[in-house]
């Protein structure tokens, strides 16, 4: 006779022993699945101990200075998220407060932003990532530009939108996805940030908007949003063609309100009709929230939004994923009220420090030059001098090597387009790392770069780097193929 699921499940636990230890039991001497579900279950402590142990070797997370997402949130916070584990955001009719919750967040963010709307609930969107919220401005962006050529009786097929070559790769998927041209201000070692003058120079009729960054992925920089608005503004007055700006906030969306409140950046200047950032940032919570806000609800076009009924009621969204958690909310409104506006002030000034005690240090080393001589962002970068390089066995990817040793990631990548032989490093310095860590950290850079200088012959990266080829990353990668440039 065949069981029920809850018999199976009863019958299943009456027949496990539970009596022999994990490391005592046949399955550790099993390897884990690959290929087909085991026929049988497992003992839950077993299961977990073998996933467990399958990310044992990887670098602890704190010690991650290649990412910009959080990796520490206090106990409060993350027994908070993981009690709301199961919840989906998307079903407004059982989780009613979590939707309301999540329009105080868009609210508090709005009004860090400086929004003129006068609306008791302010225009934004969740999203999983900045990612997500960085697509939902541009596509914003486009319907607008659309609907106004429409009207107008002018062709919409060339559409185009403007950013520099340090963009991160959200906007190359954007460009390709909704066939929507990417048009690239180039960043030089000397000019280190969008310049407005290239920005108009590329400007025309099918421009859907212009997109600068704050806290650039590649540089860890800001573009200058006052000096875009100012020549966007005359641009526009002169031509009538009404070219917005998007603000891609990912990581100065929570740096600049805190540390630098004076500065003009955001729904302060004219042209400036949205912005996008990550929660899971700056925004201090664990990793799959992004949020976008608009300066008033007429930016929003409606085709944006999508109504379902099958959940129980009524459902309207603006977003590209249906399914997503619920608990990045709660995380995200716990953090405000947690932390406060002085405590996020006091958590980013000392990120800011840490990166700043770093930048000057690295910046002290023989080998080493910084990009910029100053930082904006609690992030950095810097290269190999030149006249070094040209005597050097070893590269910065043998370094990023050498410190995996010791569990810190930190990465060495080549610079974006036009400036694509400058190898550099980056540190993000986020809340968890500490002065003491930092230490720790230059003294096994230290170490490592008087090894490396003990080397008798080149290493492989530096054979291929100055023979101008590239150096193969060791990462497992499932899916994809690399685009051809």
């Amino acid at each position: 006779m065949k069981l029920n699921p809850k018999s199976q499940f009863i019958h299943f636990m009456e027949k496990t022993d539970f009596s022999t230890d994990v490391f005592g039991s046949k399955e550790m001497l099993q390897p884990s699945p690959v290929d087909k579900i085991p026929q049988q279950g497992t003992r839950p402590d077993i299961a977990y101990q073998m996933v467990k142990d399958e990310t044992f070797a990887q670098t602890q997370p704190r010690l991650n200075l290649a990412t910009f997402v959080t990796t520490y949130m206090d106990p409060y916070a993350t027994r908070l998220m993981n009690e709301a584990i199961a919840l989906n955001y998307i079903d407004e009719t059982e989780y009613p407060r979590v939707a309301v919750m999540c329009a105080k967040c868009i609210n508090i963010m709005a009004n860090l932003w400086n929004t003129p709307e006068k609306a008791q609930w302010k225009t934004g969107a969740l999203a999983i990532g900045s990612s997500e919220a960085c697509m939902l401005g541009g596509v914003a962006a486009w319907l607008r530009w659309k609907e106004r050529r429409e009207a107008q009786g002018k062709p919409t097929d060339k559409p185009n939108f403007i950013i520099s070559t340090g963009y991160q790769v959200v906007w190359e998927k954007f460009a390709d996805l909704w066939q929507i041209e990417m048009r690239t201000v180039p960043l030089t070692l000397d000019n280190i940030t969008l310049d407005p003058k290239q920005v108009i120079e590329l400007c025309d009729e099918n421009t859907i908007c212009v997109v600068p960054i704050q806290g650039v992925t590649w540089t860890g920089l800001n573009d200058d949003v006052e000096a875009l608005d100012a020549a966007l503004d005359e641009y526009n007055a002169r031509t009538g063609y009404d070219i917005p700006i998007h603000v891609d906030a990912a990581s100065g969306g929570f740096i600049l309100p805190f540390l630098q409140p004076e500065k003009k950046w955001d729904f302060r200047l004219k042209w400036v009709l949205s912005i996008s950032t990550s929660g899971h940032k700056y925004g201090l919570v664990y990793p799959g929230l992004g949020w976008v806000v608009w300066k008033d609800k007429k930016y929003l076009p409606g085709k944006m939004s999508f109504s379902v009924n099958y959940l129980g009621a009524d459902i309207t969204q603006v977003g590209l994923n249906f399914s997503r958690p619920g608990a990045q909310v709660l995380g995200q409104y716990y953090q405000f009220i947690r932390l406060g506006f002085e405590g996020y002030r006091q958590v980013q000034h000392n990120s800011m420090e840490i990166a700043r005690y770093l930048h000057s240090e690295i910046g002290k080393m023989a080998p080493f030059k910084n990009y910029s001589q100053d930082i904006v962002n609690p992030l950095f970068i810097w290269y190999m001098k030149e006249d070094y390089a040209k005597k050097a066995k070893w590269t910065l990817y043998d370094l990023q090597d050498k410190l995996k040793q010791g569990g810190w990631m930190v990465p060495a990548y080549t610079m974006p387009k036009d400036i694509e032989d400058s190898v550099v490093m980056r540190i993000v310095v986020r809340q968890g790392f500490s002065r003491d860590m930092a230490d720790m950290l230059l003294g096994d850079i230290g170490a490592a770069i008087t090894d490396l200088e003990k080397l008798e012959y080149p290493t492989p990266s530096r054979i291929a780097c100055e023979q101008k080829k590239p150096v193969k990353p060791t990462i497992f990668t499932h899916t994809g193929t690399k685009k051809r440039t």
